[in-house]
């Protein structure tokens, strides 16, 4: 027997073992039904966000290419208007601080020229007065000495003409040197600004050089992104006139049979030709691993519809067939090649993810059917470990529960013996507890008793001469006159 307490209310009561092992199975049951739901509810979202991430990965890389080109294309040109402006704003500053150097030089040059041909002036007039001062002394001596007026006017003649020539040959020196320094600077100016014309030029040739350089760069560019708009327009032509119905499905098995040797060789793809539910796909994909369990399963569905076709249909009108298609076959994804709609954004981006209409439905263009075909295999191999997991765990379990059931067997059979011997030693034990009852009233009586000749006993020690003469004058008086006689004896 098992006590088991009520978490409840805190009632404790008792249970037989088979009772006890029934309780226990049906939490462990529980138990394990909870943790199988859980593994399997880990296992699909890990799937499916394996198959989300591939998707992603796969629509980065096809137009990462064309983005980064244009970005780069862009980059290019802002780096040479850039750099043009900045040449132009060089020179332009340049040729400014030449011109202004030039002038501030040929101002102070003149200024220096003015200045000394002013002060040439100057001392001319000086001479000059000081000459008629001079010729006025000579007439007011002429009258003393016509000789020595002679003689003077010979010496300062002479003098003179002496003086002016040192002067001529000082300003013409003065007028040399100043010319002579103008045209260095001149010189050193000019050759300063034919070098910056030569560093002008050389930095236009290396600018027109890489402009050139990446202008070629942009046309092969623009070149092979023409001819890859023209392959696709060439390809878009030969679809439309080539792959309408069962032409597509010929192209896209075609496709897999290129690389099924390599790629997929255990993997069945054939199309679906039974009927006996009333519809059918185009074509089935499945692969096993080694062990013959299933890795992954597709139904494949293609549609595509001729340029001059007056009625179009639209991929979303297809979408409820498949899904029953991929429900009746037992396949885990369902797929849509199709080549309808094709101004459409959503469809031309590349592998479109529509199981938020459809559990597991993609549409694809006819140029991503065997990528989506490697995404959805390389994301179920991923979970094929936790599925072989689930697996060893379910095995685990079939076991338990037929150790269980040996167990629940044996324990059925000893625990009908078990009621039969129980119910004969319930029948002793009652029969015991009758008599041990009978004893224990006639323990009782025993103590009562006991209980009585005590009190009787405890009464009769409390029993004396003073509590029997108490409120008895009479009985008082007899015990004193008959202790006085004993004490007169």
């Amino acid at each position: 027997m098992n006590d088991i307490k009520c978490p409840h209310c805190g009632t404790v009561f008792q249970i037989d073992e088979a009772g006890f092992a029934a309780i226990v199975k049906q939490v462990r049951d529980s138990e394990f039904d909870k943790e199988i739901r859980r593994h399997a509810d880990l296992l699909e979202t890990e799937k499916r966000q394996a198959v989300e991430l591939a998707v992603a990965q796969a629509l980065e890389t096809a137009q990462g290419t064309v983005t980064e080109k244009e970005a780069r294309i862009a980059e290019l040109t802002a780096r040479l208007e850039a750099a043009l402006g900045e040449q132009e704003s060089r020179t332009r500053v340049a040729q400014a601080e030449f011109e202004r150097t030039l002038t501030e030089t040929v101002s102070q040059k003149e200024a220096r020229i003015a200045e000394l041909e002013a002060g040439i002036e100057a001392e001319r007039r000086e001479r000059e007065s000081q000459a008629r001062v001079a010729q006025a002394e000579l007439d007011r001596a002429l009258a003393d000495a016509a000789a020595a007026k002679d003689a003077r006017i010979a010496e300062l003649e002479q003098r003179i003409a002496a003086q002016g020539s040192a002067f001529e040959t000082e300003k013409q020196l003065a007028v040399e040197q100043a010319r002579s320094a103008v045209e260095r600077e001149r010189d050193a100016l000019a050759a300063q600004v034919a070098l910056k014309e030569a560093e002008k030029s050389q930095c236009e040739s290396a600018l027109k050089e890489q402009l050139a350089i990446e202008l070629k760069a942009k046309d092969d560019i623009i070149a092979y992104k023409d001819g890859e708009i023209e392959r696709y327009k060439d390809m878009k032509a030969r679809l439309s006139t080539k792959m309408v119905g069962e032409s597509l499905e010929q192209h896209c098995e075609t496709e897999f049979n290129k690389i099924r040797a390599t790629a997929f060789p255990h993997a069945y793809f054939e199309k679906d030709n039974d009927a006996s539910e009333g519809s059918k796909g185009d074509f089935v994909f499945r692969e096993c691993d080694d062990e013959g369990n299933e890795i992954v399963s597709i139904m494949f569905e293609m549609k595509n519809e001729s340029d001059e076709s007056t009625h179009r249909h639209k991929n979303e009108g297809f979408f409820k067939k498949l899904d029953a298609d991929r429900t009746k076959k037992g396949c885990e994804y369902a797929v849509l090649v199709t080549l309808l709609e094709p101004e459409s954004e959503l469809y031309n981006q590349g592998i479109v993810d529509v199981s938020y209409r459809y559990e597991k439905m993609y549409v694809v263009r006819p140029q991503f059917f065997l990528p989506i075909i490697s995404v959805l295999r390389n994301a179920a191999l991923n979970s094929m470990t936790y599925k072989a997991e689930l697996a060893a765990v379910r095995n685990q379990n079939i076991d338990i529960t037929r150790f269980e059931e040996q167990m629940e067997s044996f324990k059925s059979g000893f625990a009908r013996n078990y009621d039969l011997a129980s119910r004969k030693f319930q029948t002793a034990i009652d029969e015991i507890d009758k008599t041990i009852t009978h004893l224990q009233k006639t323990k009782d009586a025993l103590l009562s008793s006991e209980n009585n000749l005590r009190l009787a006993n405890n009464k009769a020690q409390d029993l004396t001469i003073k509590r029997l003469t108490r409120n008895n004058p009479t009985m008082k008086a007899a015990f004193e006159e008959l202790e006085q006689s004993q004490d007169e004896s």
